[in-house]
């Protein structure tokens, strides 16, 4: 071999494993200049932001998005959206309330029949979408519009009015509330169980994005998935999966918003949808499919809880939040694009 040749590879070899080549390519790169961004200006902008009862607020505020987001994050790396996610959460706690409360059963057994019903939705919205090739925008949109009709009509109809009845005198609600909605003392700082759920889905996920076949997959489904199916990637049950996989984090999002308060309105949750798509795309993942990461939607989570909480300890009009919210949304989009370019400039 030519020491000319010997040189070429050993320069080839130097750029595959550079390391500004490696962080160039990471989706959530944006999103944590970004975050640092946010960090400093409310830092220097709001006093007492950086204070450690002021961090476990911000981080249970991240925590309530970043439940939704990581899973909504993995169904877009997918190639698909779910805009039926925010009314889904509201859903999952209703029928663990009313169930629990009309049957007089155990709490616990409310939870585990909201749970196959969770379920039996986002499989639903992944069997339509995969027998039928319609986008998932419309498939979603038709189960946002139903959930958000049954939860109203239902509520009224077994309760008389718009919201359920308090639940907290019944059995094993004290353990429930243990798991989905106590909060807990680390290190001084008062943390909501919700931060550790969060940061338990953020692991799972980057666990089967990174490490597994299924991974793999959900990567391949998202890029192309006509190729995928080639190759035999099951393209039908890994959608129908990620689908679950979001209805999942709405049943845990859902007991949380029940056993916090007792009791559920059957309202909330409209919008929400959008709250955990915004969050996963300023994490870096991208609207076509096929490119992000969990890290990155728990990023986008933490901006938006910084943002939301920076303005209050800041003393700003609150009214001023979805502006902030908007503004991210486009720099993080725009500097998610510029980073993807410096990373193939650099292949």
């Amino acid at each position: 071999m030519s020491a000319a040749t010997d040189g070429d590879l050993r320069d080839e070899r130097i750029l595959q494993t550079s390391p500004l080549r490696k962080l160039l390519a990471r989706p959530e790169l944006g999103s944590v200049v970004g975050a640092l961004a946010v960090l400093v200006f409310f830092a220097l902008a709001a006093d007492g932001f950086l204070r450690a009862a002021s961090l476990g607020t911000v981080l249970y505020a991240s925590s309530t998005i970043g439940i939704m987001a990581v899973p909504v994050a993995l169904l877009m790396i997918g190639g698909e959206f779910d805009l039926s996610a925010g009314v889904l959460v509201t859903s999952s706690a209703l029928v663990s309330s009313m169930f629990s409360y009309q049957m007089t059963a155990n709490t616990w057994v409310g939870v585990g029949v909201s749970l196959l019903v969770s379920l039996a939705i986002g499989a639903f919205n992944g069997f339509v979408l995969t027998r039928t090739r319609l986008p998932s925008f419309i498939v979603t949109l038709g189960t946002f519009l139903m959930l958000t009709g049954m939860n109203l009509g239902f509520t009224k109809l077994i309760d008389g009015t718009v919201s359920t009845k308090t639940i907290a005198d019944m059995e094993g609600f004290p353990s429930a509330h243990a798991v989905f909605a106590s909060t807990l003392t680390l290190g001084g700082v008062d943390v909501r169980v919700t931060v550790l759920w969060w940061f338990a889905l953020v692991a799972l996920g980057s666990w089967i994005l990174l490490r597994t076949r299924a991974g793999n997959w959900i990567f391949a489904v998202g890029g192309n998935q006509d190729a995928a199916r080639a190759v035999g990637v099951p393209v039908a049950r890994t959608k129908i999966a990620l689908y679950m996989g979001v209805a999942f984090g709405a049943w845990v999002s859902g007991q949380h918003l029940l056993f916090s308060f007792d009791a559920v309105q059957s309202g909330e949750g409209v919008g929400n949808e959008l709250i955990y798509i915004i969050a996963a795309v300023i994490g870096g993942c991208l609207i076509t499919g096929g490119y992000g990461s969990a890290v990155g939607s728990a990023i986008g989570a933490l901006l938006f809880g910084m943002t939301s909480k920076g303005i209050v300890f800041a003393e700003w009009n609150p009214d001023w939040f979805k502006f902030f919210l908007g503004a991210m949304l486009l720099l993080a989009t725009l500097l998610n694009a510029w980073v993807r370019k410096r990373a193939e400039a650099t292949k």
